[in-house]
């Protein structure tokens, strides 16, 4: 009767034991790591094009900007010349 109160409680302690043990890590981990590469490699090349992007608007604008200022000196020239002509 000892002997088997002995293997009872030795059974006991080793479920218990058992039942604490820390479950093991998945093995798969690493595919996370591959989509997140490539998430950000696609945000360097959403970036990258964000960029061109400006630079062609101020580029863009920069043009425009000589325009303007290229047609109101124009006019200027107009004007200060009709007011020559009128003072002849």
């Amino acid at each position: 009767m000892t002997k088997l109160l002995a293997v009872l409680v030795a059974g006991l302690f080793s479920a218990a034991v058992f039942a604490q043990a820390t479950p093991a890590t998945p093995a798969t981990p690493a595919a996370p790591a591959a989509k997140v590469e490539v998430k950000s490699e696609a945000k360097k090349e959403v970036k990258a094009d964000a960029k061109a992007d400006k630079k062609e608007e101020k580029a863009a604008a920069k043009k425009a900007d000589k325009k303007v200022a290229k047609a109101k000196k124009a006019e200027a020239k107009k004007e200060e010349a009709k007011k020559e002509e009128k003072k002849s």
